[in-house]
């Protein structure tokens, strides 16, 4: 008798484990996406070469947009991008706007709302300026002067940074879609603090811009694609696709293909 009691105990822990499984799966991201047949990827468009709008065509380019492309084959389901900003950026994948994000700096704010996948980027943080300032602006405590503007994009990793660095400057947040760097062109604002990516793109774009030379760049800081935070099969997923695709040399060849180095 307590041979069967046993027995019986552990087919019932079997099947409610098996129904738990199950029901959890139902209910993941991942189940939605393969039933509905499409990922939603909220994108801010304004980061170039990661993801920008090619003006002749309205539509997305760049290393993440590639990048989200590729999981939506492997998936075998149509990409669906959704524009956003940086400043609600989170509240997208809180509200279930979209699936993913494209990729964001990890901060210790997004992670209280959002779960991230595994990171394959790393980049840092550097001020840029108009080539005529250079004389004024050698290091990061040239810049943080009582009277010089330093512009920043309202919600990203760079206005939080701004804080920290810059307790002395007078900080102009910019709300999208307008830009930081606009200002510093615009003659606005003196510095503006962005990534060591962003800011080789920017330089090459605009030959009035120099970045400045400072020592080291600061707050170097893994990328990685924001989820829901309590979907943990979905994470899983994202994060096995990623470390196969490190490992088949991928990622590798798509900054070679944007002349991209991480740190």
């Amino acid at each position: 008798m307590k041979g069967i009691l046993i027995n019986n105990t552990k087919l019932f822990i079997t099947l409610i484990s098996i129904f738990y499984s199950t029901y959890i799966f139902a209910e993941s991201r991942l189940q939605k996406i393969l039933e509905s047949g499409q990922i939603r990827v909220g994108t801010t468009g304004d980061w170039n070469p990661m993801t920008f709008k090619d003006p002749s065509t309205n539509k997305y380019k760049g290393f993440e947009i590639e990048i989200v492309t590729l999981l939506a084959k492997d998936m075998g389901v149509d990409l669906i991008l959704i524009p956003t900003e940086w400043k609600t950026l989170v509240s997208g994948i809180v509200s279930g706007k979209y699936d993913i994000s494209t990729s964001a700096s990890l901060s210790a704010k997004r992670a209280l709302s959002t779960g991230y996948t595994n990171s394959y980027f790393k980049l840092a943080t550097v001020p840029l300026t108009l080539k005529k300032n250079l004389s004024k602006f050698q290091n990061w405590e040239d810049i943080n002067q009582e009277g010089v503007k330093v512009a920043v994009t309202l919600g990203t990793t760079q206005e939080q940074q701004a804080r920290q660095i810059f307790p002395n400057s007078i900080l102009k947040v910019i709300e999208s879609p307008a830009r930081d760097f606009q200002e510093v062109l615009a003659g606005r604002a003196e510095v503006h603090i962005t990534s060591n990516i962003e800011a080789a793109t920017l330089v090459e774009q605009y030959p009035q811009m120099a970045i400045v030379p400072v020592k080291e760049p600061k707050f170097p800081t893994p990328l990685a694609w924001l989820t829901p935070q309590e979907d943990q099969i979905w994470i899983n997923y994202l994060n096995h696709w990623i470390e196969i695709k490190k490992a088949q040399g991928f990622f590798d060849s798509m900054m070679k293909k944007y002349k991209l180095k991480s740190l």
